[in-house]
C-alpha cells in the first residue's frame, strides 16, 4: 500500500466512522509527509547527489556574502581615504602651501 492509498483509506475511514482525534492526526501526518516528498521531488532534490549540491550551494552563498562584505569594506576605506586627502588638500590651499613652493 502506497502512502497515497493509505491517506485515501484514512480519509474514507474518517468520513464513514466520524473522525477521531487519532485518525485526524494520522491523516495530517501522512498528508504532510506525502506533500513534503512531492515538493522535494519537484525541486529535483530527491536524488543521491542532492545533499552534496545543497552543501556546495551553501558554501557558494557563504563565499558570496564574504565577498560582498569585503567589497563594501574596501569601498568605505577608499571613500574615507579620498575624503581625508581632499581635506588635506583643502587645508594646504587654505594655508597657502602652493605659494611657498
Amino acid at each position: 500500500m502506497t502512502r497515497g492509498d493509505m491517506l485515501a483509506s484514512l480519509m474514507v475511514q474518517a468520513t464513514a466512522e466520524g473522525a477521531e482525534l487519532v485518525t485526524l492526526r494520522a491523516i495530517v501526518e501522512e498528508s504532510s509527509e506525502l506533500a513534503a516528498e512531492r515538493v522535494i521531488e519537484r525541486l529535483g532534490l530527491a536524488d543521491e547527489g542532492a545533499e552534496d549540491d545543497l552543501d556546495e550551494l551553501r558554501e557558494l552563498l557563504g563565499a558570496w556574502r564574504d565577498a560582498k562584505a569585503s567589497a563594501w569594506k574596501a569601498f568605505i576605506d577608499w571613500a574615507i581615504r579620498g575624503l581625508l586627502a581632499a581635506l588635506l588638500i583643502g587645508i594646504a590651499v587654505r594655508l597657502g602651501v602652493w605659494e611657498m613652493l
